[in-house]
């Protein structure tokens, strides 16, 4: 007898089973050999069917024998009429007053420019068609009273965002995707005299001394300008472009950048006074957000904004913007988001809303929050709300208040109600990932508890990041919030 109760020599070559320890191959349905292909496939051949494997690999060896391409620039008509440009615009400064044309508005410089312009095209002997001429005349007078070569750029709807790096190369985001535009400066001495006359309108400055702004544009565009020496290929500037048209949530519901109960408890807590943290990362859509948010506060109620550069655009009757001011050249008169937020809650204000938190203000954003104003908003860099929140109690151990971790910890507890994480997927679309409620403490940690959130599942043939917007089913704990405004059914019935 072996130690496994059986006769010695039982299983062996000879008997009908094999011995153990011995692999027998697998038979299929019909008897045959399947020599483990039938059940167990070889690698080789599973790669093969998914063909996932060789399609990321061939996408990480393009991405790594890529080669930058060179500069785009115009072709065709628009190539022809700024070259004629460049012969004019000499000539035609020598017949015009400049402080005489700068107290002009476009339309009545335009008409003044036409005869001139007649008269240098006769002398250079260049002969135009009436589109031609037009067309001269428009890049004529972007060129002396507007932005230059930025202008067609900022009449084009379908670009978000204007990256100017260096007068040579500028990009452009259309539909979350960034594109090499085909507009050039002359030089660095023409692109740095555009930053000028940008941060110049809105009292502001830039140079060797300065070499940062921040400013906007008549529209509301947020633009950031950065030049030598910090700048290495020149003058940088980066411009945000503000929608003509005001986003609400319904639109970014329709738009696919959240499903219908989300949208649903998003009114329902902007309308119910909830005290609400967008968090996210940069171009991932906070601001917009914001200002669709503030679509649902009462027009009876009165709400302050407070931003380093004004572009919140509220459309509520009783709003009142706030700007901070930065230093002058002896280093004094700057006004900080700080100073704004402490004078605000003097201002009798229903609530008060941060274009961003970025240091010491958030203690004072969260006083605010915490002593009467509910239904106060921000928005904060974060990738995730857990790190929205560690991030909101480093910035207030950097600042200058002596306050022991877990007070800090306990006052976000107290003040937060709802934290709102947008992102920017790779595909370029933005969408809510994430809607948490901050529920309380439990011991030093800040407890939460997930509304909402976005499951990614694949990614289409076109590119199109596909996914599910989840609700949770937890009951609220801001609900009780909501019955004080009458909205407890249809936000309890949204989280389920």
């Amino acid at each position: 007898m072996s130690a496994f109760g059986r006769r010695g020599g039982a299983a062996g070559p000879g008997s009908g089973r094999p011995a153990f320890g011995v692999a027998r191959p697998m038979q299929s349905a019909d008897g045959a050999q399947a020599g483990g292909g039938d059940q167990f496939p070889p690698i080789e051949s599973l790669s093969a069917d998914t063909g996932g494997g060789d399609d990321a690999m061939a996408r990480l060896h393009s991405r790594s024998a890529f080669v930058p391409e060179a500069a785009a620039k115009a072709e065709g008509f628009e190539a022809s009429v700024h070259r004629i440009k460049e012969q004019v615009l000499p000539q035609l400064l020598e017949r015009v007053d400049p402080e005489a044309a700068a107290t002009l508005t476009k339309d009545e410089l335009a008409e003044e420019f036409r005869p001139i312009i007649g008269e240098v095209l006769a002398e250079l002997k260049i002969h135009l068609n009436r589109r031609e001429q037009f067309a001269l005349e428009k890049v004529l007078v972007d060129e002396l009273l507007g932005l230059g070569p930025l202008e067609e750029l900022l009449a084009d709807p379908d670009i978000s965002d204007i990256m100017v790096n260096g007068p040579g190369q500028t990009y452009v985001e259309r539909k979350g995707r960034l594109e090499q535009a085909t507009v050039q400066f002359r030089d660095e001495e023409h692109l740095f005299q555009i930053a000028q006359r940008i941060v110049s309108k809105v009292g502001r400055r830039v140079d060797q001394t300065t070499p940062l702004a921040d400013a906007r544009l008549a529209d509301g565009s947020r633009v950031n300008v950065i030049v030598p020496p910090l700048s290495l290929r020149g003058t940088a500037i980066s411009i945000r472009k503000f929608s003509a048209k005001p986003i609400t949530i319904d639109m970014m519901s329709k738009g696919g950048s959240m499903s219908e109960k989300m949208a649903t408890c998003l009114k329902i807590a902007g309308a119910s006074r909830f005290n609400i943290v967008i968090s996210g990362g940069t171009g991932s859509g906070k601001t917009t957000m914001l200002n669709a948010m503030s679509k649902m506060i009462d027009p009876g109620e009165r709400v302050i904004t407070i931003e380093d550069a004004a572009e919140l655009r509220l459309q509520q009757p009783h709003w009142l913007p706030l700007e901070t001011r930065p230093a002058n050249l002896e280093g004094q008169g700057a006004v900080t988001i700080r100073d704004l937020v402490v004078n605000a809650l003097r201002m009798r204000p229903d609530r008060i809303i941060l274009g961003e938190v970025r240091g010491a203000e958030c203690f004072d954003m969260l006083a605010a929050m915490n002593t009467g104003h509910d239904g106060s908003m921000c928005t904060l860099h974060s990738n995730s709300p857990r790190e929205c929140l560690a991030r909101m109690e480093n910035m207030v151990m950097m600042s200058d208040i002596k306050v022991p971790k877990e007070a800090i910890s306990r006052q976000i507890a107290d003040s937060v109600d709802m934290i709102v994480q947008v992102k920017r997927l790779r595909d370029g679309s933005r969408r809510v990932t994430s809607i948490t409620e901050v529920t309380g403490m439990e011991g030093p940690v800040i407890v939460t508890q997930e509304l909402f959130k976005f499951v990614y599942q694949d990614e289409g043939t076109d590119g199109k990041i596909r996914g599910e917007y989840q609700a949770c089913g937890l009951r609220p704990y801001t609900l009780d919030k909501a019955r004080q405004f009458g909205f407890d059914g249809p936000f309890l019935e949204s989280c389920m």
